[in-house]
Order: C-alpha cells, then sequence, then structure tokens
C-alpha cells in the first residue's frame, strides 16, 4: 500500500511540475507576447508619423520647385518682353524712318525704358494693379510699398509679388513706345517725355486697371462687371496705344511734304532683324501672360507662333495679288499685326482658331494700311494704327468669337466661353472693352496733347525737321559716312 501511494504522490507532484511548467510557460509567453504587441503598435505609429512628415516635405519640395519654375519662366518672359523695346522695336521703327531719323526714332524707345520705369516705381503700378474702385487703383503702392517676395495669390500664386510687378511693367514700357510710330520724325523730344509720362497716368494705368486689376470693371476673373477677355493686352496695350497714335498724328499734321515727296524706309534689314526680335519677344509677352509655367502657358505659346504666321502670309498673299509682288516689309508688317491680333486671344483659343484670327488680321491690317490710310490722307507715319489699332481691335473682338473654355475655363469649367461655343454674350463683353479702350485713348490724348502744346509746344520747327531728329534733337547721326 506505502507503494501506489508514492507513486500517486509523484504522479500528483509530477502532474503539478509539469501544470506549473505549463501555466508559468504560458504566463512566460504571455508577458514576452504582450511586449511585442506593444512594440509593433508603436513602430506603426512611428512609421505613419514618419510617412506624414515625408508627405509634408515632399508637399514642400514640389511647391517650391513649382514656385522656382514659375519664376524663372516668368523672370525670362520678363526679359524677353523687353528685349521687344529694345531693340526689337527700336529697330523695326528705325530702319522704316529716314536715315536722318534714326537715333532720334530708336531713342524714343529706349527712353521709354527708362522713364517709364521710374514712374511705375513712383506710382503707375500702385494705380494700375492697387487696390481701388472699379476704374482706377490706389496709392497703396506707391514707392512700391509692401510689394515684396511674397506672392499675391490674387494675381499669381506662386511667384514673387516682386517678378509680377517687374512683368508688368515691360507691358508698361513697350505700350507708349508704340504710340512713337505715329509721329516719328517731327515731335520735340522734350513734348514726347512729357506727353509719354502723361499718357501713362491718364490712358495706361486706368485701361491696365479695369482689365487686369483687382475688381476692374472689365476684369474677367477678379469681380468685373463686364467680363471682357484680353489674356495678353490686346484692349490695354494694342488698342491703346493705336488709337491714341491715330489721334497723336492728326493733331500734330504730315510730316513736311507729305505725301508728295517720297519716304521711304531707309533700311529695310534693320527693321527685318527688328521684327524678328519682336517675334521671338511676343512669345514672353503672351505665353508670359499665363503667369506660370504650365500648360496654358504652352498653349498660349503656340497659339502666338500659329497666329503671327498666318498673318504673314494673309498680309503677303493680298499683297502680292493687289501689286504683282510679295515685299519682304509686307510680310514683316503681317506678321506683327497677327502677333497684335493674337495677343488677347492667346489664352483662350485652340492653334486652328489662331490660324484663322492671324490670316483675318493680315489681310485687314494689310487694307487699313493701304487703303483706309489712303483714303483719309491722315500721316501716320510707321503705321503703329494700322498695325496696332486696328490689329488690337480685330483681334479682340474675334477673341469673344472663338474663346474655348477648353482652353482655358475662366468662366467655370463647362460653361461656355466664346460665341463658337454657345456664349453669344460674350461678344457684348469685347465690344464694351474695345468701346471704353477707344474712348478713353481719343479723349485722354487729346487733352493731354492740348496742355503739352500749350506748355512748351510739340512739333519741332520746319528747319530741325528738314535736318533731321539726329542733329536737331540729339547732337549726333546715326551714320557717319565720312570715317
Amino acid at each position: 500500500m506505502r507503494l501506489p501511494v508514492a507513486k500517486v504522490f509523484l504522479a500528483f507532484l509530477f502532474a503539478l511540475i509539469v501544470g506549473g511548467s505549463v501555466v508559468g510557460g504560458s504566463r512566460v509567453m504571455a508577458q514576452t507576447a504582450a511586449p511585442a504587441a506593444s512594440t509593433a503598435t508603436l513602430g506603426q505609429a512611428d512609421r505613419i508619423a514618419a510617412l506624414e512628415k515625408q508627405n509634408a516635405d515632399n508637399a514642400a519640395l514640389i511647391a517650391a520647385a513649382q514656385t522656382s519654375g514659375d519664376n524663372a519662366w516668368m523672370l525670362v518672359s520678363a526679359a524677353l518682353v523687353l528685349m521687344m523695346s529694345g531693340p526689337g522695336l527700336a529697330l523695326f521703327y528705325g530702319g522704316l524712318v529716314r536715315k536722318k531719323n534714326i537715333l532720334g526714332t530708336m531713342m524714343q524707345t529706349f527712353a521709354m525704358m527708362a522713364v517709364i520705369t521710374v514712374l511705375w516705381a513712383f506710382v503707375t503700378y500702385s494705380l494700375a494693379f492697387g487696390e481701388g474702385n472699379a476704374f482706377i487703383g490706389g496709392l497703396h503702392n506707391v514707392f512700391l510699398k509692401g510689394v515684396g517676395l511674397a506672392p499675391d495669390v490674387k494675381y499669381a500664386a506662386t511667384i514673387p509679388l516682386q517678378t509680377f510687378m517687374v512683368y508688368q511693367l515691360m507691358f508698361a514700357i513697350i505700350t507708349p513706345a508704340l504710340i512713337t510710330g505715329a509721329f516719328a520724325e517731327r515731335m520735340k523730344f522734350s513734348a514726347m517725355l512729357v506727353f509719354m509720362m502723361l499718357w501713362a497716368l491718364i490712358v495706361y494705368s486706368p485701361m491696365a486697371h479695369m482689365v487686369w486689376g483687382k475688381g476692374g470693371f472689365l476684369n474677367a476673373s477678379l469681380g468685373g462687371k463686364f467680363p471682357c477677355l484680353d489674356f495678353a493686352g490686346g484692349t490695354v496695350v494694342h488698342v491703346t496705344s493705336g488709337v491714341s497714335a491715330l489721334v497723336t498724328a492728326l493733331y500734330l499734321g504730315k510730316r513736311l511734304g507729305y505725301p508728295k515727296v517720297p519716304m521711304p524706309p531707309h533700311s529695310v534689314v534693320l527693321s527685318f532683324i527688328g521684327a524678328c526680335l519682336l517675334w521671338v519677344g511676343w512669345f514672353g509677352f503672351n505665353a508670359g501672360s499665363a503667369l506660370s509655367s504650365g500648360t496654358l502657358a504652352t498653349s498660349a505659346f503656340v497659339a502666338t507662333h500659329f497666329g503671327a504666321a498666318a498673318a504673314a502670309i494673309g498680309w503677303s498673299v493680298a499683297e502680292w495679288i493687289r501689286q504683282g509682288k510679295p515685299s519682304a516689309l509686307g510680310a514683316i508688317s503681317g506678321a506683327v499685326a497677327g502677333l497684335v491680333a493674337i495677343t488677347p486671344a492667346s489664352g483662350f483659343v485652340t492653334p486652328m482658331s489662331a490660324l484663322w484670327i492671324g490670316l483675318i488680321a493680315g489681310v485687314f491690317c494689310y487694307l487699313m494700311v493701304v487703303k483706309v490710310k489712303a483714303v483719309f490722307g491722315y500721316d501716320d507715319s510707321l503705321d503703329a494704327f494700322g498695325v496696332h489699332g486696328a490689329g488690337g481691335t480685330i483681334g479682340a473682338i474675334l477673341t469673344g468669337v472663338f474663346a474655348n473654355s477648353v482652353i482655358n475655363p475662366i468662366f467655370g469649367v463647362g460653361k461656355a466661353t466664346g460665341l463658337l461655343e454657345g456664349n453669344g454674350h460674350q461678344l457684348l463683353n469685347q465690344l464694351v472693352g474695345v468701346a471704353i479702350a477707344w474712348s478713353l485713348s481719343i479723349v485722354g490724348t487729346l487733352v493731354i496733347l492740348f496742355i503739352v502744346d500749350k506748355l512748351i509746344g510739340l512739333r519741332v520747327s520746319e528747319d530741325a525737321e528738314r535736318e533731321g531728329l539726329d542733329l536737331s534733337q540729339h547732337g549726333e547721326e546715326g551714320y557717319d559716312w565720312a570715317h
């Protein structure tokens, strides 16, 4: 009996040991498993936090890269637009005048690069783009106060406000310079300076604010009552300068001997080079107006090139039919007319529409320069009105016809933009914009001309005009044939 009891006891003891080992082992396992689960949870949280930080870093890097890319493109565009003034426009106009006036003509454009820049810094930027009412900006940004390196999201969210400011400055420079083509070879240099500064204040600044400024009367994207489509300056730049050019030519009168004395361009070669520089610079003018380096800039770039090419062909063919030969002067004039006409439409139309706009503008501007000018007999010396006033007007109207929401849904995705897309009201808006630009240019220019004429006189003396502006206004000659 003693032996079975011992066996039972041993079995019981064995069972306790085994059970204890099992239970203890479970406890050990449980104790070791619990820390393993906590570490996994913490590791997952760390990974999520790390991924969130990485995403934030990537977003910051992408935003910085976009800002850098957009800013680089806009600075290049600003330089391209400045190149349109000097040397582009200076050579184009310089070659079209008689050789005794080449320096005087080129100097007028160069002077705008200096004088308008200083005036822009003082007050005209503020009047054009500062906070104001529907017709003119205020004085909050005089002396460029508040124009720093942070973006103004209402104008351009990814570039410094200073970049936007200097880009718009280039438009303000070339616009009055275009007018000089109408009064070439006969206005005092001093009178020209005063006239242009007043014109920048009274005509350009309010027109730029109405079309592009915050709350401008014609602004299509920032709360305008009459949303006028003007991507890169059809009404702001070309209609205002072209109409003001016509008013100035009529007020000043014809050059001595015009039209009986032949006054052919003294160097079509210079004008040819100038026109080609204008064509290249116009990519900054139009594609830069996207204010970023995205797909809209590409679309505007393509439309600009196609419009210029079609207009060069349109003008040349019309000239070939009427006069028997296509001239080099006609071809480059046609290209400039096409660039003018496609400017308001460049950010709204397809490449095929750009071809139509260019072709129509080429023929239309040719008729304005050759037929209409001859009928009325005004002396628009270098056809500033025939190309810029007429081309800008027809371009602004055709923008309302061909604008396409697929290219630029400015009124909202899926909403019709132009007449051919079903928005006939846009054509009325375009006509309102053109009418305001014409009215402001006529009245403003007449007032300025009257004031300057009474103060210092507008026109050089007959002796000075016969001598040429190079010697009479600047005391130097463009060509020294004796050495």
